[in-house]
């Protein structure tokens, strides 16, 4: 009996996992800022595609870029959650101070695709050790004021928006966009390189981030103005 009835919820629980008509835009939404935030040329993103061009310690590079970012994101979701929870006039400021900057970075996207730069990892020198493969990481992933304004502060606000049963669903969105960019560019980096060199296909990602970038700031504006 209790064996039939620990089987009826698990199989409830999957159902409304899987079939909530909520999970699937929420999780994509963090999903798409993630990619619209983390897809720039920077000097993170060379150094995974240095490490993955030079096939040294990729594995290392990308696993700790991708778990500093997902534990960064979500501290931000789960810490804006608890701090806005019972401030909802400043959940509400936050919300349109982060529709703002997504209209604007979208408009700084769109504006960059009249002049795209390339991405290049630097060449030479000598192979490094691990340690010191994950000591450049730690520096190029924590030592950029970026990652904070990214990660806690505007994902986190953004994600603390959200239901309190769904906020997990957008953080690993989010988290998932990193791990599929860093992963893309160390494991990928013999093919993404040549394509990444060209100004075009950054002008190309540079449209389709603008796009979003907007899209996601017009559903937060809509959330502000159907919240009580």
């Amino acid at each position: 009996m209790s064996n039939f009835c620990n089987d009826e919820k698990l199989e409830h629980m999957n159902t409304f996992v899987f079939s909530s008509p909520w999970i699937g835009p929420v999780f994509l939404q963090g999903l798409a800022l993630g990619l619209g935030l983390i897809v720039a040329i920077g000097a993170q993103n060379a150094f995974v595609l240095r490490q993955g061009l030079r096939r040294e310690h990729v594995g290392s590079a990308v696993l700790f870029c991708a778990v500093a970012d997902a534990v960064l994101i979500v501290a931000g979701v789960f810490g804006m959650a608890q701090a806005l929870g019972e401030r909802p006039q400043l959940a509400r400021m936050l919300a349109v101070a982060g529709a703002a900057f997504l209209a604007w970075y979208g408009w700084k996207a769109l504006m960059r695709m009249r002049s795209a730069g390339q991405l290049h990892a630097a060449p030479g020198g000598q192979g490094l050790g691990r340690r010191a493969v994950m000591a450049q990481a730690a520096a190029f992933t924590l030592l950029n004021p970026h990652v904070y304004l990214d990660t806690v502060l505007l994902v986190g606000s953004l994600g603390a928006q959200q239901p309190a049963a769904l906020q997990g669903w957008f953080a690993a969105g989010a988290a998932l966009a990193s791990a599929l960019w860093f992963s893309a560019l160390g494991f990928g980096a013999r093919w993404l390189a040549p394509l990444f060199a060209r100004p075009r296909a950054w002008q190309v990602l540079d449209g389709l981030i603008g796009v979003t970038m907007w899209g996601l700031s017009a559903l937060m504006i809509r959330h502000v103005l159907n919240s009580p």
